[in-house]
């Protein structure tokens, strides 16, 4: 970066100052309590995220049966909408009062509620009371959490049982809000034959979209494999729409849950957070949710009557976290490498901002800067976008195994460019740089090269006019 002149900052910017976006951070296990809320909303809100995803917790909110106790879950939506964030509920878990096998399982997870007439209906008349609750406050509601995993099935998962569940309480969201969105599946990952046992159930013509998880180091596939999703339901129901609903891995390498196992370190979970949700922006999904807002227990595990098997803390949040004698996390929550890298995406990538195919090729060249040549692998990736004001931009990594390797090399632009100020902004400190003429080559015919760029495993951003307020 040291032949590039910096010229500012990324600004971080609130929620309400930004207004609509499709990014969005998972603030789930609160039907857990997981943590506590107050601590978290502000620094929630000055990441700058639309959607914030909570989990509705049947089994907190319903202690005797037919009488809802909903004052929890009426402050977190509140503070939530009063700093401009949009919450949206998933529907969940089982209820002990219904289901003996509920009370075997922390917080009742992944104890569904099919085995008696009693608890269906039970299960439905809940769904509507929450749906009536915040109608006009929440719009999206999923249905239950990774059906598809042991963990949150518990008697084993099974497609067509899902679908059937998830018809009726896509039914029950409905008849409580016609105008309330119901969203189906909710899948660990994009698994067609899952998806599409599913659609033959009819959940494709019962729900408003589909949503799906991705916790997988090597984002590379991920466009199409969302692609593929989208090609699937346009046989069953065109106008489903997709969401991801749940990425992210951890900061620490002890992190329990998704992805357990692996060297992670705060600037690999900083370089994932901006490499897969700049992927998200770059497809048809409504909306993408990180997970999570700050470090707390997994808690899907979790036995009743001993407490170590629910103290499995994760590490993904985007906020460290301090951890009380029963794994509540507590204290100060204090900012990630990963929350100042959200902060520069969601100040940028507005409502306004939509994926674009750029005019702009790879050239390799011979590059002094690496004693060889710009970077020629299949593992670069590139990809566009587009301000309402016409101002462009060109997101760009190389996409190497963030387990084992780092990277650092060059890369040569060919576009058709003369006139547009243009800038580089490393979006993992937020530094913005202006490119000086050295660097470019400008042809008669119009086309300009920006020769030996600087490219690493970390997104970089070149902006073509007014595109970075």
């Amino acid at each position: 970066m040291e032949r590039l002149r910096k010229v500012g900052h990324i600004q971080p910017v609130c929620a309400k100052e930004i207004g609509l976006s499709r990014l969005g951070v998972g603030f789930e296990k609160l039907d857990r309590k997981a943590f506590d809320p107050n601590n978290a909303y502000d620094q929630v809100a000055e990441l700058g995220v639309h959607y914030v995803r909570l989990q509705s917790g049947w089994q907190r909110t319903e202690r005797e049966k037919g009488v809802y106790d909903f004052a929890w879950l009426d402050e977190i939506v509140d503070n939530l909408l009063a700093r401009g964030q949009e919450p949206w509920i998933d529907l969940c878990y089982g209820n002990d009062l219904y289901n003996e096998n509920a009370k075997k399982y922390y917080g009742a997870v992944g104890c569904a509620p099919i085995t008696s007439a009693e608890e269906k209906k039970a299960w439905e008349s809940y769904v509507e009371a929450v749906v009536r609750r915040y109608r006009g406050k929440v719009r999206w509601y999923e249905i239950w959490n990774e059906a598809d995993g042991q963990w949150c099935w518990k008697h084993g998962p099974n497609a067509q049982e899902y679908g059937d569940f998830t018809v009726a309480t896509a039914n029950a969201i409905h008849r409580a809000d016609p105008q309330a969105k119901a969203i189906g599946c909710v899948l660990c990952s994009i698994q067609m034959p899952f998806f599409k046992a599913m659609f033959d159930r009819g959940v494709a013509d019962a729900v408003d979209a589909v949503s799906f998880h991705r916790y997988n180091a090597d984002e590379l596939n991920a466009l199409g494999e969302i692609r593929a999703l989208r090609a699937l339901l346009n046989r069953y129901n065109p106008k489903v729409q997709i969401i991801q609903g749940e990425s992210g891995t951890q900061s620490d390498s002890r992190g329990c849950g998704a992805l357990r196992g692996g060297a992670w370190t705060e600037l690999k979970q900083a370089k994932y957070t901006l490499r897969h949700r700049l992927l998200d922006l770059s497809s048809e999904v409504v909306f993408t949710s990180h997970f999570s807002a700050l470090d707390m227990v997994e808690a899907l595990n979790g036995t009743v009557g001993n407490q170590s098997s629910w103290l499995d803390f994760g590490y993904f949040g985007l906020l460290h976290a301090d951890f009380d004698a029963n794994g509540v996390a507590c204290g100060t929550y204090s900012p990630k490498l990963s929350y100042r890298a959200m902060q520069h995406l969601t100040s940028l990538f507005r409502m306004d901002v939509t994926p674009v195919d750029l005019p702009i090729l790879r050239r390799v060249k011979e590059s002094p800067r690496v004693l060889g040549m710009d970077d020629g692998s299949s593992r670069f990736v590139m990809l566009g976008f587009q301000r309402d004001n016409g101002a462009q931009a060109l997101a760009y990594w190389k996409a190497v195994d963030l387990m084992t390797e780092t990277y650092e090399g060059t890369v040569t632009l060919e576009l058709p460019e003369e006139t547009r100020q243009i800038h580089l902004t490393d979006l993992l400190t937020g530094e913005v740089y202006q490119i000086p003429e050295t660097m470019m080559t400008r042809t008669d015919g119009g086309v300009t090269y920006l020769n030996h760029l600087p490219l690493t495993d970390s997104p970089l951003l070149i902006t073509f006019g007014d595109f970075i307020r």
